[in-house]
């Protein structure tokens, strides 16, 4: 086996992690021997142990004079665990072969240098990008601050999500809806509009997981009876205000448990970077239309997933996807680059990045 059919196991091995380690990041590693693989681990929940030192742990003495492949630079600090590159270079290995450098600052590098101090051959940059787009949310702020976000959207074949009397029950079918869920699965939040929250009232949960419902509402509008807020307690939810937002109703939703974040406007930006600090490093925005034009005219999104139903709806008032106030030439309009597409039932997915 070649380099890329370890790293590619490591991989496979760091997706058990989805769900469970964020914010930390998704890790896999293969202990390799021989030519014969004597160990394998991956990041199995937040603030245990790293994937390196599962690995290892399995491989035992087999690890002396081995290769360790693992999807990210190993981690030399103290931070919930010891440093994995003491254990490493304790147990004997002889190379290490990894998909990416880490872009933690309190890593960056250091990993694969105190490794090669201590005499371990180290190679990097195998598979590297598809290492990263595992590992999506963390990369992104680790290098900007800020959280990856993909805007995500069901539609009609003439551009609607939801008719002129704000009704969207069901545009995409049923196993498309199973797919949202899964898609759920692998985001830390879900990003809402207030008047998404109204319309649909929806509870916002995942297949397997319960992400961070976040709803954007300046005026406080949500009732109390809301799904995300009767929920509160079981399944995180925080609500974005503005200063202006009335204070009992304000009040009434802290008490209900929700966290209420107030702000002098609705500024996105100035929202996703709260969220990015709060360790909230990928969001999946649901909505609606003047949600996703503030996202899209501030530059916060990153990809791009939209579910295209044969159904026609018309109207003039009903809702579209992307609203705000628009651009004025064809030739300003984002063209999304990777593009996958594909069928499930009669619906059609796209998804691209930006």
């Amino acid at each position: 086996m070649q380099h890329d059919d370890y790293m590619r196991r490591c991989l496979e091995l760091a997706e058990r992690g989805v769900g469970k380690v964020e914010p930390n990041p998704r890790v896999g590693a293969v202990v390799v021997r021989d030519g014969r693989v004597v160990g394998e681990g991956w990041h199995e929940r937040y603030g245990g142990p790293h994937a390196e030192v599962n690995a290892l742990r399995k491989a035992g003495a087999k690890a002396k004079a081995a290769t360790l492949y693992c999807s990210l630079e190993p981690c030399c600090h103290f931070g919930k665990t010891p440093p994995c590159t003491d254990l490493v270079i304790k147990s004997g290995i002889t190379c290490v072969v990894a998909a990416a450098r880490d872009p933690h600052f309190v890593v960056a590098g250091k990993g694969f240098s105190k490794l090669r101090k201590a005499g371990i051959k180290v190679t990097s940059g195998v598979m590297e990008e598809a290492a990263k787009r595992l590992n999506a949310g963390f990369f992104k702020f680790h290098t900007t601050g800020m959280p990856y976000v993909l805007a995500k959207w069901a539609m009609t074949l003439d551009g609607k999500i939801a008719t002129r009397t704000g009704d969207s029950r069901w545009i995409s079918n049923n196993e498309s809806r199973e797919f949202l869920h899964g898609l759920r699965d692998r985001y830390q939040a879900i990003l809402v509009g207030s008047n998404t929250a109204l319309r649909d009232d929806p509870r916002l949960r995942g297949a397997r997981t319960r992400p961070v419902r976040i709803v954007l509402d300046s005026m406080a509008r949500l009732p109390l009876n809301a799904a995300v807020v009767r929920t509160a307690r079981e399944q995180r939810v925080i609500v974005a205000v503005t200063t202006s937002a009335p204070d009992g109703k304000v009040r009434s939703l802290q008490r209900a448990g929700v966290e209420v974040l107030r702000l002098e406007v609705m500024d996105i930006r100035v929202i996703l970077e709260l969220l990015a600090k709060d360790g909230l490093h990928s969001i999946l925005a649901e909505g609606g239309g003047e949600v996703h034009a503030s996202l899209f005219e501030a530059g916060a999104v990153d990809e791009v997933c939209v579910f295209i139903a044969p159904k026609v709806i018309g109207g003039r008032e009903a809702k579209t996807p992307v609203e705000g106030a628009g651009l004025d030439q064809m030739a300003q309009a984002m063209a999304l680059r990777e593009v996958f597409i594909d069928r499930i039932g009669d619906d059609v997915v796209v998804r691209g990045r930006t």
